[in-house]
């Protein structure tokens, strides 16, 4: 008797749960205690993003601007290192981990992102320090069992432009804790096409090319990327692609779901997994379609976005609250 696959996934496989930044809807993102708290609630892989120091450490933070995620203007030692950078074109002012040794980093300490929408986690400001890419590797391995690591690289373009280029390091870091091979528990992202192609060509750990709208920071069109000829082209150098998740199910001018696109379909039949980002709780980023009452903050039906993309075949999400995707899955 045949019986019918449950996943629809390229490997026919279910889908991993990536722990976005941690688990960020309920800790400060990108903290050891939001990693751990992941790790704690089933994540299959944890997700840092990663610029660098200074002295050439690789660190987690969401941007290298960061004042809107540590206590970094409430030291007046540092009050002369504010600034404004052109970063991929955008003018940003703010205080940057490039101008600070990771030992003046660790001085500083972390702070909820989206204090409007997550106040719960305003309790947890001022706790935990910014982790190294290696204490959380080192998390990660100490776990009960087996944690994968999904790297991003932030800026690699802009780092490099300035002698700080983010793959020495990333790769440095990841062989001294014994990954390399393509079957290691690893993807490495990015928005940089050129930042994979590069990496492609000096190790095997899987790439995964994230996708947004309009062009990548260094100079490729999106649109082209996700057409069935530039899929077979993201192929050549990366092991799947990171969606924005309104790529697989766009939203109309209210916010309500539309017709599902070929994108999972065409990916996979380039070879291609598919990831998309990022599935949060909270009203304010849920379709129209899974909104409860209460406003902004309030949760709403967060599982039924999970299960709608579950059943269209993608490889894995991007999850804020990996408790609330796993148990959808």
């Amino acid at each position: 008797m045949m019986v019918a696959a449950l996943w629809t996934t390229l490997a026919g496989a279910a889908p991993i749960v990536i722990a976005h930044r941690g688990a960020s809807g309920q800790r400060p993102e990108h903290t050891l205690a939001s990693y751990a708290l992941a790790i704690e609630e089933g994540a299959d892989f944890i997700e840092p993003d990663l610029v660098s120091t200074k002295d050439h450490i690789l660190v987690a933070r969401h941007e290298n601007e960061i004042s809107g995620t540590t206590n970094v203007a409430d030291h007046p030692e540092f009050a002369t290192r504010r600034t404004t950078k052109t970063i991929d074109g955008h003018s940003v002012t703010g205080w940057f981990t490039e101008d600070f040794t990771l030992a003046e980093l660790k001085t500083l300490r972390a702070r909820e992102r989206l204090p409007k929408l997550r106040p719960g986690n305003t309790a947890y400001d001022g706790q935990f320090e910014i982790p190294t890419f290696a204490e959380i590797i080192a998390l990660a391995q100490a776990a009960p069992r087996k944690v994968g690591l999904y790297p991003e690289t932030k800026h690699p373009g802009y780092f490099a432009a300035i002698g700080l280029p983010l793959e020495p390091p990333l790769l440095a870091t990841l062989t001294k804790a014994g990954y390399g091979k393509r079957s290691d528990p690893i993807f490495i992202q990015s928005f940089e096409a050129g930042n994979l192609k590069a990496l492609r060509k000096i190790t095997d750990i899987a790439l995964i090319q994230l996708i947004e709208s309009g062009m990548s920071p260094d100079g490729v069109s999106y649109d082209v990327m996700l057409t069935p000829a530039g899929l077979r082209e993201v192929a050549t150098y990366a092991d799947g692609i990171g969606p924005n998740k309104d790529r697989v199910v766009p939203r109309d001018a209210a916010g309500k779901l539309e017709t599902p696109t070929t994108l999972i379909a065409d990916a996979h039949a380039a070879g291609l997994k598919v990831h998309p980002w990022t599935f949060r709780s909270e009203n304010y980023f849920l379709p129209a379609d899974f909104r409860s009452a209460g406003g902004p903050a309030a949760p709403g039906d967060a599982a039924a976005e999970y299960k709608l993309f579950y059943s269209l075949g993608v490889d894995g999400v991007f999850a804020d609250y990996p408790a609330t995707a796993l148990a959808a899955r």
